[in-house]
């Protein structure tokens, strides 16, 4: 999955926080909404502009991210 073709960043929207193209739904956004229990289904149904393959590059994204050391869980040295 690459997706570079599914999620932008630009400084003019939401103040450069990732975005899934074509919208100014936050990758941060969408996985709160995952977090607090909602469904894939439920997700595309509420926002119609998102597809499939754009919640893939979501946690396509997260894991590159996690793979170059941008997300980490803190031990108890650095909390």
């Amino acid at each position: 999955m690459n997706w570079q073709e599914y999620i932008v960043s630009d400084k003019e929207v939401l103040l450069g926080k990732p975005t899934i193209k074509g919208t100014r739904i936050s990758v941060e956004h969408i996985v709160g909404l995952l977090a607090q229990g909602w469904t894939e289904h439920e997700v595309l149904e509420n926002f119609p502009r998102l597809t499939k393959e754009s919640l893939q590059a979501v946690f396509s994204y997260i894991q590159d991210c996690i793979n170059d050391g941008l997300l980490f869980t803190p031990t108890k040295e650095t909390a």
